[in-house]
């Protein structure tokens, strides 16, 4: 006698839940019988019946209405309200903050071309830097060089 098979299905059957004992059935069942024209109830037993199973708001939902009925006794709504403690908490993960732009335009850097313009107004370099600067397109550390020399040169006249 092989006795590996017996101990395998005397080791699965040990954990499974009791199949005659279906307390979410037996509080819809018995709030079904209470309100028997609740649109929520019948949509509730239905979808238990086709999917097997409820979500925590649902049975959330079950388990306010079913206070609410005398018949049902208060050992399956504690067991009803442990199922619900059982079950996993959902949040939404707040919404995505908003995009911030690419470029950010260099106060410092608009203060010194127009610091130069306000001198020299037709400074082709310069109304080089402020087209550039204007478009926002990033001026390179060798044209901020320059522009900087530029500024340095006119404060010391």
């Amino acid at each position: 006698m092989d006795f590996s098979l017996f101990s395998y299905t005397r080791i699965t059957t040990m954990y499974r839940k009791k199949i005659d004992v279906d307390v979410i059935s037996d509080v819809l069942r018995a709030a079904l019988q209470a309100y028997p024209d609740s649109v929520f109830i019948k949509s509730l037993s239905f979808q238990y019946e086709e999917r097997g199973g409820l979500s925590k708001k649902q049975l959330e939902g079950l388990y306010k209405k079913a206070q609410k009925v005398k018949a049902i006794p208060v050992s399956r709504l504690a067991t009803l309200e442990a199922e619900i403690l059982k079950r996993p908490t959902r949040f939404k993960s707040p919404p995505p903050p908003p995009p911030k732009p690419m470029y950010s335009k260099d106060e410092r850097t608009g203060g010194m071309i127009d610091g130069i313009l306000a001198k020299y107004p037709q400074h082709k370099r310069v109304l080089f830097f402020k087209s550039k600067y204007d478009n926002n397109e990033i001026l390179s550390p060798a044209e901020l060089a320059e522009l900087e020399k530029f500024s340095r040169v006119l404060e010391k006249k």
